[in-house]
């Protein structure tokens, strides 16, 4: 691939968060097909600008995810006084990335004089920029990885969602018929039978569909803002819970080095929101004040993360699983905090949509003609939440390898990619050693977390039960795990499983 020029003619392109990008006729196809055409605000951008405050949600939607409530099992693996202050830690890192992405790009946009650069494109214009000849001559490819890193991730959390969102709503439906307004421990229940959790899925595919084909910004903020008062409010009954005394003592202030690791896949995977800033930023009303708005709502979203797996492990202590919602007692109370917090993730779902669905979309939809461009639009939304439902049906074990590979390219996207983008921008521009160094460490640490995540993505994935011998079985261990999780661990260290749990006639009740 020849070197490409950093100054070139781009077509222009009308894009909206959560719309669709519309090529102009003029330039080339190649042109048209890119994401990286940003138009000067118009009428029609100022109007569907977003304010401050709708900014603000949607960046707490966008980091508050599934991954938030594994975040006490996550403090346990790391010891009670080492857990918050490595959160803490982490969190103040990947802020400090995201103001690191904020500033490339926003330099590039000067550079180039255009109003607006993605991810994509700053890795690329970046690399342009590069000492190095190679990556000049290659710095295309570095939209490529970018754009599959975001699109893996990203698909990735909309099929958790997917999974997390099914498994709320059959535990809400079979357990219906028990529960009372008076709360009992969740180890003493009797089993019943269900329906198989890819009923739920197909049966909430429609709806997300609908979902993420309304592409007006101010309709979204609207369901944003719902989804944020059902998430916030499930969370004040959890720590409403939480704060209730007794609570355990003892507890160790450093856990042991092995399980340190798997804290650091938990933390880095929490961190949902990195490939949401910069489209979060294009979309404001007032840019300037976007670094005041990510500021604000990370550290709001930190300090959450640190109450909720403090309080959490302080409460339930060596019995604190791996979702917190498995530990919380059953009646209807606790019962609308799945419900709840289920329409948060519901709602969340297009917000993650968005970021793949504007890297495929405008490319598919520069193929044809103009007069096919809507159709083809909405069919290609269409089948990429088919597609993360069908993977989540049909796919064994998907819970596990999803949480794998995202967490890998979160991590990558996070950690490892914005230092070395202030490297490569600012290079020329005599950047300091003490910055270089800084860069470079930051990068390494990002480099190393994931190399732990799979024994994490095992024993921690606040989504997936601790067992699921064969995908026929789901239905049924799910269950089994989310009332009896130790019957169910101990019946797979025998190495029957289901049938082990059959032949001890637990169906009906434990014996």
């Amino acid at each position: 691939m020849g070197k490409m020029p950093l100054l070139r003619e781009v077509g222009k392109c009308q894009r909206n968060m959560f719309g669709r990008s519309k090529a102009s006729s003029k330039g080339s196809s190649n042109s048209r097909s890119s994401s990286s055409t940003s138009p000067k605000k118009g009428p029609r951008r100022e109007a569907d600008a977003l304010m401050f405050i709708q900014i603000f949600i949607h960046l707490l939607k966008s980091n508050i995810g599934t991954g938030f409530l594994g975040l006490p099992l996550a403090v346990k693996n790391a010891g009670l006084l080492v857990g918050p202050v490595s959160l803490l830690a982490i969190g103040a890192l990947t802020v400090h990335c995201m103001d690191i992405l904020l500033n490339c790009a926003c330099h590039l946009t000067q550079r180039l004089q255009r109003s607006f650069v993605n991810y994509e494109e700053t890795t690329m214009y970046s690399l342009e920029t590069c000492p190095s000849p190679w990556l000049r001559t290659h710095s295309v490819w570095g939209r490529y990885v970018v754009s599959f890193l975001l699109i893996v991730t990203q698909l990735g959390f909309c099929s958790v969602y997917f999974m997390f969102l099914a498994d709320n709503l059959q535990q809400i439906m079979e357990e219906a018929h028990f529960t009372s307004n008076v709360c009992q421990p969740r180890q003493s229940l009797v089993m019943t039978s269900i329906l198989d959790t890819r009923f739920y899925m197909l049966t909430i595919l429609p709806f997300l569909i609908l979902l993420v084909l309304i592409q007006n910004p101010q309709v979204l903020s609207i369901f944003s803002t719902l989804a944020t008062i059902t998430t916030l409010s499930s969370l004040a009954l959890i720590f409403e819970y939480l704060i209730q005394t007794p609570h355990h003592s003892n507890l160790p202030l450093v856990a042991n080095w092995k399980t340190f690791l798997l804290f650091f896949g938990t933390a880095i995977f929490t961190f949902e929101g990195v490939g949401m800033v910069l489209p979060l930023k294009s979309q404001m009303k007032s840019p300037q004040q976007f670094p005041a708005v990510l500021y604000l709502g990370m550290s709001f979203v930190i300090f959450l993360y640190i109450c909720l797996g403090t309080l959490g492990y302080m409460k339930f202590g060596t019995d604190t699983q791996a979702s917190i919602t498995l530990n919380l007692p059953i009646c209807w109370l606790y019962q609308s905090v799945k419900l709840m917090y289920s329409v948060g993730i519901f709602f969340t779902y297009a917000l993650q949509f968005h970021v793949p669905a504007e890297i495929i979309v405008p490319y598919v939809v520069s193929r044809v003609s103009e007069n096919w461009s809507l159709f083809v639009d909405l069919t290609v939304r269409t089948a990429l939440v088919c597609l993360t439902c069908f993977s989540a049906v049909l796919i064994p074990r998907l819970d596990l390898v999803i949480s794998l590979v995202g967490s890998v390219s979160s991590s990558a996207l996070a950690l490892i990619i914005p230092p070395l983008l202030e490297i490569a921008t600012f290079y020329s521009e005599n950047i300091s050693c003490a910055t270089i160094v800084k860069d470079i460490m930051i990068s390494i640490l990002g480099l190393l977390g994931p190399q732990n995540i799979p024994s994490f993505f095992v024993h921690g994935s606040e989504m997936s039960p601790q067992i699921l011998p064969t995908r026929d079985n789901k239905a049924h261990l799910t269950s089994m795990t989310y009332r009896f999780p130790e019957l169910v661990r101990c019946c797979s260290d025998c190495g029957l499983g289901v049938h082990c749990i059959q032949s001890q006639k637990v169906v009906g009740g434990l014996s």
